[in-house]
């Protein structure tokens, strides 16, 4: 790539640019540092697609980096034949800053292209894009989306004909596409009128909501108990666009006491009562607590702006609000799902569970309990629908459940990503049918743990911002691998797994074995105990992760453990 500032007056004088953007640009004159960040490079066309900062600049989400990313895809399409061609591409946005933007340019670009394109009427969650896919037969599909992050930032993402992400080595293919378009000469945008009026710009009809919405109902394992049941539930949208589609859910199933939080009920692109939009963040639970608390509720809910990922809050014992961690949302979905399905009879013999490996090991415990197959993927919710589309190719399995640490859960294969429309409507199910036993889910935590042990799970963010960022990321993965650990707090290492390298090191024989799964920039270290840490820069977010894992026979002691560990691999990563 050009030196950053020749980029910027590329950018200036090129006539593809309109006026408005040229204008942002003239402003920056005299910024050197901020022209810098905008074209010190490209906005990477990554595995999952594009995500960042708003704004002019090769180094930006804007119209013009949105369009040479479609048409990157619209190349690779073009490539597979008419038939690809002709099935086309469906695209869904959520309630961000451009996000309607970006759909429509997107699409107008497919269909200056000669491929059929659809869009909502408005804004759609990221599950119902990746059911829309296979709903419509299409190629392919993308979502105008950057998920839970600050309202400065919007993503675009792509989706195979599937309704999973791009797997590889289709997603390096489309990147190699994409990297192809380097001026926007190459663009072919065409008028929406004309794109209308040939049949290559389409909407998607109420039609694909209402087959969604049965087939998230279909999931329900005891609707019998849902119309007659007292549960109170608070839900919260987060401004985002899970706010008809769950609460159709569950008011369909029969749920009658569901409160949503009024302030945010809404779209908001400013994500105005929250710092963060994000369920993992208890501050996002603030106003959906009050109102907790003024009905009495037995349950929050809360679903992120693109209601793909979901967040739970119970009473306990003391009858407080807690939050449940993604894995203990997890474990309690796996427990009732299982534990239900085996019960009445419908479990199937080749029953599958998945989760990542960053995930708790709880997992895999319960599985066994109910003779399920017990699957772990590399971090990212595309792997668990890889595994999905792989096991009804081969009939081995038959995926029941999967989840991952971060808020994304999927029952059924409705969808091929995380969709935390069924995942509100199970947990709120599972409530109910808990509560009929005299039990909160509180409850029926503890007696996981008490039946299995006592797992307990956290996660470290370290964040890293701008240029320097992505070399002190890179400098932290290279010291790792270069000086391997060998004990932390005095418990020796056993097991050191380098999915980079695809490598486990076993340190007890020092034998060595590759892993099973792809190659991803991701350090696993077991301990003796049985504790395990692993560490992995973020793919979407400026910052590495470092997630942490104990067992012990009590929660006091898992508690303990879990503290003095966080404490010092976090100290050892931040030298």
């Amino acid at each position: 790539m050009a030196n950053y500032k020749e980029e910027y007056e590329r950018w200036l004088s090129d006539p593809a640019i309109d006026e408005k953007t040229k204008q942002e640009l003239n402003a920056l004159a005299d910024d050197d540092n901020e022209i810098k960040e905008r074209f010190f490079k490209n906005l990477e066309f990554g595995t999952g697609g594009l995500r960042g900062i708003l704004g002019a600049g090769t180094n930006r989400m804007n119209i013009y980096t949105v369009r040479q990313a479609t048409q990157g895809l619209a190349n690779y399409i073009l490539k597979q034949g008419p038939t690809a061609q002709a099935m086309g591409v469906v695209i869904a946005h959520d309630c961000r800053r451009m996000s309607r933007e970006f759909c429509i340019e997107a699409a107008l670009v497919l269909s200056g292209n000669g491929i059929k394109s659809y869009i909502f009427d408005s804004l759609r969650p990221t599950p119902v894009l990746s059911f829309a896919v296979r709903y419509l037969k299409c190629t392919a599909g993308a979502v105008v989306t950057a998920s839970h992050n600050p309202p400065e930032y919007n993503g675009y993402k792509v989706y195979w004909s599937d309704g999973g992400q791009t797997p590889y080595p289709r997603d390096e293919d489309i990147i190699t596409e994409v990297n192809k378009v380097t001026d926007f000469s190459q663009i072919r945008v065409a008028n929406r009128a004309e794109a209308e009026a040939s049949g290559l710009f389409l909407f998607a009809g109420p039609e694909v909501d209402d087959a969604f919405i049965e087939a998230v109902k279909s999931q329900s394992i005891h609707p019998e108990i849902i119309p007659d049941s007292t549960l109170k539930i608070v839900y919260t949208p987060l401004h985002g666009t899970g706010n008809i589609p769950v609460r159709r859910a569950l008011k369909e199933t029969g749920f009658k006491n569901v409160y949503v939080v009024p302030e945010q009920e809404f779209p908001d692109p400013d994500f105005s009562t929250v710092s963060y939009p994000n369920p993992e963040d208890p501050k996002a639970f603030t106003l959906a607590k009050k109102l907790a608390e003024k009905v009495g509720a037995d349950i929050i809910v809360g679903t992120d702006p693109d209601a793909d990922r979901v967040g739970v809050i119970v009473k306990d014992p003391n009858g407080e609000y807690v939050i449940l961690t993604g894995n203990m949302t997890g474990v309690i979905l796996t427990e009732y799902i299982l534990s239900q399905k085996k019960a009445l009879g419908t479990l199937p013999e080749n029953a599958a569970i998945i989760s990542t490996i960053v995930s708790t090991d709880l997992t895999e415990n319960i599985a066994k309990a109910y003779g399920a197959s017990y699957l772990n993927v590399l971090t990212g919710f595309k792997y668990i629908g890889e595994k999905i589309k792989e096991f009804e190719a081969s009939g081995e399995n038959e995926f029941i459940f999967g989840f991952e640490e971060s808020y994304g859960s999927l029952a059924g294969t409705h969808a091929r990503d995380k969709d935390s429309v069924v995942s509100a409507l199970l947990i709120c199910e599972a409530a109910a049918f808990y509560k009929k036993q005299g039990l909160t889910l509180y409850n029926a935590l503890q007696n996981i743990y008490k039946k299995y042990g006592y797992y307990k799970e956290t996660i470290e963010s370290i964040t890293l911002k701008g240029i320097q960022g992505l070399e002190d990321m890179s400098r932290i993965m290279a010291g790792l691998r270069s000086a391997p650990l060998e004990e932390i707090d005095g418990v020796k290492v056993v097991e050191a797994r380098d999915y980079k390298n695809k490598t486990i090191s076993n340190l007890r024989d020092k034998s060595v074995y590759p892993t099973t799964l792809p190659e991803s920039d991701v350090l696993y270290y077991v301990l003796e105990d049985g504790a395990w840490f692993c560490v992995r820069p973020s793919g979407t977010e400026p910052k590495i992760k470092i997630y942490f894992g104990v067992k012990a026979d009590s929660e006091g002691s898992a508690k303990e453990r879990l503290s003095a560990l966080t404490k010092s691999v976090t100290a050892l990563i931040q030298q």
